[in-house]
């Protein structure tokens, strides 16, 4: 009883002291919360039994703290959106994470990780959006992490990605892609999409930022793979807008059905002509800055990767670079790729 009375009594004081932190940096909101896979991933790949980790130079080449398990040579969107929000560091990785710090955010994203249980599974470990759910669940559980906190907090997802490349566009084991059409697949996602997000609202998630899809047939792996290497490849692009579509009408359905959520989609299919990219500086788009070696998807071990990193949008075969990953946080931060609220407004709601 005295032992459980202690750790109820330690909590309690970490809770006020993170809050009188929280008052004094003067965050945008209290907490922070990032669920999603290798774009979002921080880290938490690092200790599983998976070729979907990162923690090896080159990556981080242009992060101060070195390889860390994010895929990419600097900052991910994530880390931006934590300095956007005021935070005076980034949001830790769930592995390794201690309970006292889901009163401040934690990321529990994992590469590979998807919509569907069996998506990336020929990669090795990787925690699924469900898991990753159940692991927020009980952090804040074990915290005492009180709701009326968690309705403030933001909450970002990116999610779905590799159930089109690790899972529809791959061969077996595979069935997805004879089992479904485009829309069927899409709709399959969505119902299973909304199941997780009433779980996450349920769990207080009010202030939510939901990521589309990319254009996946655009990136230099897909290229190679379905676009004869000759540009985007239109069939998977094509089979994602479905499901962006279908996204965005699951955040405003979130909207009308509950009258305190405030969900909002964060479009980042639209965006990528190569007209919006020459006007943002980027001039390489169709290959990557590291070295990859043929048939593989991330960079080589400290082997060469390219001096003018700013002007290219990819830094391995299918993951962006930090000056890719500024724009996207830029523009929904602003509200510029973003459809109702743009995050900076969604931190004030």
């Amino acid at each position: 009883m005295a032992e459980a009375m202690f750790k109820t009594l330690s909590l309690v004081f970490a809770a006020t002291a993170i809050a009188t932190a929280e008052a004094a940096l003067g965050q945008r909101v209290p907490c922070y919360f990032v669920f999603g896979d290798s774009v979002f991933d921080n880290g938490n790949n690092n200790v599983l039994n998976t070729s979907a980790k990162v923690n090896y130079s080159p990556y981080g080449n242009d992060f101060a703290r070195g390889p860390t398990g994010r895929f990419s040579n600097g900052r991910n969107i994530p880390d931006i959106i934590a300095e956007q929000m005021r935070f005076s560091d980034y949001i830790p990785p769930f592995t390794g994470a201690s309970p006292e710090q889901a009163h401040t955010g934690i990321n529990y994203a994992s590469g590979g990780g998807g919509i569907r249980e069996e998506t990336s599974q020929h990669l090795g470990g990787r925690i699924s959006f469900k898991k990753q759910i159940k692991n927020h669940r009980s952090m804040i559980m074990t915290a005492k992490v009180p709701e009326e906190k968690l309705n403030k907090c933001l909450y970002t997802i990116n999610i779905g990605s590799n159930d089109y490349l690790n899972n529809y566009f791959m061969p077996a084991p595979y069935m997805t892609n004879k089992r479904f059409s485009f829309d069927e697949y899409a709709d399959s996602l969505i119902r299973s999409y909304r199941s997780h997000l009433k779980s996450l609202y349920v769990l207080g998630a009010r202030k939510v930022a939901v990521f589309g899809v990319s254009k996946l047939g655009c990136t230099p792996r897909m290229i190679a793979s379905h676009g004869g290497g000759n540009g985007c490849a239109a069939e998977v692009n094509k089979a994602v807008e479905p499901f962006n579509k279908n996204l965005k009408a699951l955040v405003y359905e979130f909207n009308r059905n509950f009258a305190d959520a405030k969900f909002t989609f964060v479009d980042l299919f639209s965006g990528q002509t190569p007209f919006a990219f020459f006007m943002l500086g980027f001039r390489v788009t169709d290959k990557s800055c590291c070295t990859v070696k043929p048939g593989e998807e991330l960079c080589a071990t400290n082997e060469p990767v390219c001096p003018a990193r700013r002007r290219y949008v990819y830094w391995d075969n299918v993951h962006s670079t930090e000056a890719a990953n500024m724009v996207v946080a830029k523009a929904a931060f602003t509200g510029l790729i973003t459809s109702p609220y743009s995050l900076s407004r969604l931190a004030r709601l």
